[in-house]
């Protein structure tokens, strides 16, 4: 579908979903942020729904500033895919084991590794740069240095929520690896001590949502946040590098007579900023759930856990600051969802695939969900489908 122009603020709001189908909170959110003064754009995907700070879903241009609160605090918080030699004749009839050998690579929840996951000893990883990444670490808030040794022992490591690591077959057979996860608990206390500070700033007084302060270029606290923005936003993409080679370790030690090969990994955040440039503008460009969808450029939109996936591949449509969709958006809160599904709903709606089936996991139930192959059909002129994907295994928090 091509956008529809919801008048805004300052700048209309350019939505690739029907307006009317968008809860009356997400819709306010979204004509906050297109009231601010450092608004140059705003686009919506068809995922959109109700976030903390900023609306999901949204992508935001800014002229000069960065809300913190937009990029939230998971940032870098993003995917990660990769097609291997297996096929889905390959794989046994009970995939328990294999789950169980991903959970124990894979630190989930809360968890770390015991000891620092050493990227000289996995399989074909690169470790240039580094020594380097972690030399930078000396130079972010002074709030969270006390936290190296924690940021150490999770890397490489999924978290809880909606992140998880997957097992997929694509419609010819081939098998996927793929994960979702990003920058952990070193991302949140940067994004928290730096929204913190926001706040606070003369600038920022008298917005009509305290969330969406922001910071102004060409001043200390706009360069201490980018500083330790871009050192998180690598931390998740290093994050995520590290359990894609656990999970490749896993597999090859489980299929040891396939000798499995596999395809250069394919990897995308969705909740970061990017300096970027549109209508000879330089704009710093925050995608609060939207991946980036330049042209030719490979991205990852995930389905909820009964579901399935695609791999796409970007047209570059400007309109949307060369965005897509981050997901199938959630259309229910976590609470809703708890209240409205159980245990054996969730056994239902996830028949087939090798995952958790409990309490704890209820509020990531398809249900809870849009149904992806709408927010696909919705983003034709931002993206093309490359591979349909379909989980048979789901670790999750």
């Amino acid at each position: 579908m091509s956008y529809t122009e919801v008048p805004g603020v300052r700048v209309p709001i350019r939505m690739w979903t029907d307006p009317a189908t968008v809860e009356g909170q997400a819709m306010q959110q979204l004509r906050n942020i297109s009231s601010l003064p450092w608004i140059s754009g705003l686009a919506v995907m068809p995922d959109v729904h109700l976030g903390k700070g900023a609306t999901v879903g949204s992508v935001i241009a800014m002229k000069g500033a960065v809300c913190p609160a937009a990029v939230g605090v998971d940032i870098g918080c993003g995917m990660s895919a990769v097609k291997t030699s297996l096929t889905a004749r390959d794989l046994p009839d009970n995939l328990s084991r294999l789950r169980s050998r991903i959970e124990a690579a894979i630190p989930v929840g809360r968890g770390a590794h015991p000891e620092a996951v050493d990227p000289g000893k996995l399989h074909g990883f690169p470790t240039a740069g580094w020594d380097d990444f972690w030399s930078r670490f000396d130079g972010i808030a002074d709030a969270v240095k006390w936290r190296r040794e924690r940021a150490l022992s999770q890397m490489g490591t999924l978290g809880g929520g909606n992140h998880f690591v997957e097992v997929c077959t694509d419609t010819s057979g081939a098998v996927w690896l793929m994960l979702h996860s990003g920058s952990r608990n070193i991302g949140k206390e940067l994004a928290e001590h730096h929204m913190g500070i926001a706040q606070t700033l003369p600038h920022n007084q008298g917005l009509v949502d305290r969330d969406l302060a922001v910071f102004i270029s060409d001043t200390p606290q706009m360069g201490a946040y980018r500083q330790d923005l871009f050192w998180a936003q690598e931390y998740a993409k290093n994050n995520r590098a590290i359990m894609m080679a656990l999970f490749q370790d896993v597999v090859r030690k489980e299929f040891p007579k396939a000798k499995v090969a596999f395809d250069p990994v394919i990897s995308c955040h969705h909740n970061y900023v990017s300096e970027e440039t549109y209508e000879g503008q330089e704009l710093l460009v925050t995608r609060k759930g939207a991946i980036r969808a330049g042209s030719g450029e490979f991205g990852i939109i995930p389905g909820s856990m009964g579901t399935g996936s695609y791999i796409v591949k970007g047209l570059g449509n400007e309109r949307a600051f060369n965005s897509a969709s981050h997901g199938a958006g959630r259309k229910m809160s976590r609470t809703a969802a708890k209240k409205k599904f159980g245990v054996q709903d969730l056994e239902e709606q996830t028949r087939g695939v090798e995952c958790r089936k409990d309490s704890g996991v209820v509020d990531e139930i398809p249900g809870a969900y849009k149904p992806i192959e709408k927010v696909m059909a919705q983003q034709t002129d931002l993206v093309e489908v490359v591979a349909q994907l379909k989980q048979v295994v789901c670790v999750k928090g």
